[in-house]
């Protein structure tokens, strides 16, 4: 279900971690472990994050679009399908697209595409 300010009021209370805090502390924690598992943990909810258009202004502002471009180079599988996933999630909303294509996100995309890794290559034996 797609959020909508006041639905995230009522989520999170008077008291409670505003959208954009909660995302700022996701990318933080990302940057700062060193922890492979952790990194595809964060990767996984940002990606997840990445569907609602309510997102779309703080992904941008947190640079998190560059965060998925980043997973996508590295040599760690699931970091990569993450990395796709939230590229694919995101990249619906123009502006997202033009960053995406601006960071060079089309040649890596197509690098990703040729991948032997299922979920997110050209591996699609089923």
């Amino acid at each position: 279900m797609f959020t909508n300010d006041q639905r995230q009021q009522e989520r999170t209370g008077q008291y409670g971690t505003s959208r954009q805090q909660y995302l700022q502390e996701l990318v933080n924690q990302f940057q700062n472990t060193s922890d492979e598992e952790t990194k595809e943990k964060i990767a996984a909810n940002l990606a997840n994050f990445a569907y609602d258009p309510y997102n779309y202004s703080f992904l941008r502002q947190l640079n998190v679009l560059e965060l998925f471009l980043d997973c996508i180079t590295e040599p760690n599988e699931k970091l990569m399908e993450f990395g796709i996933g939230g590229i694919c999630n995101s990249c619906v909303d123009p502006a997202n697209a033009a960053i995406i294509t601006q960071c060079g996100g089309i040649p890596l995309v197509i690098k990703c595409l040729s991948s032997p890794v299922r979920n997110t290559g050209g591996d699609s034996e089923a």
